[in-house]
């Protein structure tokens, strides 16, 4: 299964609480820690679930940081990072 991968910035303190969040409902996503110390996470997101993750996001937005970031811009100085990291 292919999922679709997205890249957000949150504020580092929030990763847990969204990683609980988004996989309490079970399949639809999952997120890894991609720079803790910038707060960057990567979704992967299971076919067909984007809508539903896209409407808990923008709903999330109205308590905590998040932003859609290029991994281009994530990287200490190299402009990528280099590996993910599971939570």
């Amino acid at each position: 299964m292919e999922t679709t991968k997205k890249y957000y910035r949150v504020e580092r303190r929030e990763i847990s609480f969204l990683k609980f969040i988004i996989e309490a409902y079970d399949n639809m996503a999952i997120i890894r820690t991609v720079d803790s110390a910038q707060g960057v996470i990567a979704l992967h997101i299971s076919p067909g679930c984007e809508t539903a993750v896209a409407m808990i996001l923008n709903d999330l937005r109205n308590d905590i940081l998040i932003e859609e970031v290029d991994m281009r811009e994530t990287g200490r100085g190299t402009g990528q990072v280099q590996a993910d990291n599971w939570i």
